[in-house]
């Protein structure tokens, strides 16, 4: 299955009571291992988990730790994109150069990569060394 079809197939897993948006992200390790995230609503609303930020959990629990390539997908009319928050957290977790699908539910709408759609990311190089 592609990473496509697979944030297609997590994304009907999501639990989205409030807002209604469900969201899946699939991410490909660099080993090839494949990871899958939905969007976790809460009645408390900061208290949701972003399906990138799932998928990122699951790579991080399965013992991978640098991601090749990711997919989200959504029903929606433009590009899905990953929150602001979302970006730096996939940031942690690559280069630059690694390529960010973007999709609705038909299939890729844009491919982006992470250093355009986070240019300038905060990383451990800006922290003072111990």
């Amino acid at each position: 299955m592609s990473l496509f079809q697979l944030a297609l197939e997590v994304r009907k897993n999501a639990h989205a009571p409030y807002s209604k948006f469900k969201v899946g992200a699939a991410i490909r390790s660099m080993n090839g291992k494949i990871f899958v995230g939905c969007n976790v609503e809460n009645a408390a609303y900061p208290q949701g988990i972003c399906a990138e930020a799932g998928a990122i959990t699951a790579m991080i629990a399965g013992g991978e730790n640098e991601i090749k390539e990711i997919c989200v997908v959504a029903d929606s009319p433009v590009p899905i994109a990953p929150c602001g928050g979302c970006r730096q957290k996939i940031a942690e977790f690559c280069t630059p150069d690694i390529p960010v699908v973007l999709a609705d539910l038909k299939g890729e709408t844009k491919r982006i990569s992470m250093g355009e759609l986070l240019p300038h990311a905060f990383s451990n190089a800006h922290l003072p060394e111990e």
